[in-house]
């Protein structure tokens, strides 16, 4: 994958403090499916170019899938033409810029200037014309070259590759978010799992062209892979000015929460140390309270030993992505009782949560007001009254590890509150000897020596 970025904006190397990127030294990324580059082969005070080359590993791309939505093989044209992967690596390298924010020029960040993009091979099966009507409203002046299928049996016929020329006179992150939005549009697919986030992103990054755009309905329809439900939605808040609804502030954590500890994985730790508490509690039947989009479900289907598994959530939403991902109609006859979702409140007694060897309640209790925790402890604990409960919440001292968090915020906005870890230790021991448990505490991620693990777990017996 290639993408350029020049400007003759003198001085033209000032593209550097906008990228955030230094002009004089090859930068590389890791990247979960390969490796990114970043280099500049122009730089002068007439004319500037940055370089981004992105070397994906098939291989890494298909094994590292969890969401059921793997490539079929690893011989395909991920690695080679620009797709949804672009747009993450822009994303996760230009994130500053992508946001117009440039702390050595922060007013060149704001100001349009001359720039060209140049793609190679990107991939638009709907034709040149598609790409003009994609990028041409926004204006830019497009140049796209179609490429021959095979140069050398010309009588197959072209492609569905082209390599495109894009210029305009912009600030920079007009370009990075038209190119973030409409990339993936022109590959009408993706290379992960598409639920609810995807429509934050959309808006957020169309937020100042998309609702003006006279291919709005086709653009929203095809970054969202055509799932009717997200699209209606986006389309709704695109005209009504983004009102959010109350599905969508309920599961908002996991899109926040994995955007802010993606550096560390921290997610992926706490659902394999979940995964690995149950297998030592040795429970047959799983009942996970605010399951989401069923993640940790999702782990817990591949190990034979738990035998009955259940999700519950308040959010219809999230309970519908969860049975497209656990892909619960396709589960072979024998298997189809094993797993069942529930939709149910944490605050309201419920027959149906009884009966269980383990409740996991995994970054869950942070999104409940304080008042109503007496409440969920009297349900759970109480009523409920699994014979092990696991439950994980964040350590707020962790949170100043996090650069991009601003001091004295929590981790995301719908957090009601953060407990350090004296704090969380008195209210689980105070909850065990009320209802008769005892209980036992493991840091999940790596431990700070001043501050502690950004997740703490415990674990309740009885």
């Amino acid at each position: 994958m290639l993408l350029t970025i020049s400007t003759t904006h003198q001085p033209a190397s000032d593209l550097g403090y906008l990228l955030y990127k230094n002009p004089s030294q090859v930068q590389s990324f890791k990247l979960s499916c390969g490796e990114a580059r970043v280099f500049y082969p122009e730089n002068s005070d007439e004319k500037c170019t940055m370089a981004l080359v992105v070397d994906v590993d098939p291989i890494a791309l298909v094994r590292g899938r969890r969401d059921g939505q793997a490539l079929d093989q690893y011989v395909n044209d991920r690695p080679y033409c620009a797709s949804s992967l672009l747009s993450v690596v822009i994303a996760q390298i230009f994130s500053s810029a992508l946001s117009g924010k440039s702390r050595e020029r922060p007013e060149l960040a704001q100001t349009a200037i001359p720039l060209e993009a140049n793609i190679a091979a990107l991939r638009c099966s709907s034709g040149e014309k598609f790409l003009r009507d994609l990028f041409e409203p926004l204006g830019y002046e497009v140049s796209a070259e179609n490429h021959l299928l095979d140069e050398k049996f010309p009588q197959w016929g072209l492609s569905s590759y082209f390599t495109v020329s894009l210029k305009a006179t912009k600030k920079l992150s007009e370009l990075l978010n038209h190119l973030y939005v409409l990339i993936p549009v022109l590959d009408d697919q993706k290379h992960y799992w598409v639920g609810d986030d995807e429509v934050e992103k959309l808006l957020r990054h169309g937020k100042d062209w998309l609702a003006e755009h006279p291919m709005h309905k086709t653009i929203v329809k095809r970054y969202l892979l055509h799932y009717r439900s997200l699209a209606d939605e986006a389309l709704s808040r695109l005209t009504d000015g983004g009102e959010i609804n109350a599905d969508e502030v309920e599961r908002k954590h996991a899109t926040e929460e994995a955007a802010l500890e993606a550096r560390i994985s921290l997610n992926e730790q706490r659902m394999n140390t979940t995964v690995a508490t149950l297998k030592a509690l040795g429970g047959k039947s799983i009942i996970d309270l605010g399951c989401g989009e069923g993640n940790l479900l999702k782990l817990l289907m591949k190990e034979r030993e738990f035998e009955k598994l259940v999700g519950l959530d308040v959010s219809h939403r999230s309970l519908d992505i969860a049975e497209k991902r656990l892909a619960l109609a396709e589960l072979p006859e024998h298997q189809k009782g094993r797993v069942k979702l529930m939709q149910g409140s944490l605050i309201y007694k419920d027959q149906r949560m009884q009966g269980f060897d383990v409740a996991t309640c995994i970054e869950v209790i942070e999104h409940l007001d304080s008042y109503r925790l007496s409440t969920f402890e009297k349900v759970l604990f109480g009523a409920a009254r699994p014979k092990a409960i696991v439950l994980t919440t964040p350590n707020i001292e962790y949170n100043c590890k996090f650069e991009s968090l601003p001091a004295g915020q929590f981790r995301h906005k719908d957090h009601r509150f953060e407990w350090t870890r004296l704090e969380f230790k008195n209210w689980a021991e105070r909850v065990a000897i009320e209802y008769k448990y005892s209980v036992e505490f493991f840091p999940v991620g790596t431990v700070d020596d001043t501050v502690g693990p950004p997740t703490q777990m415990a674990v309740f017996k009885r």
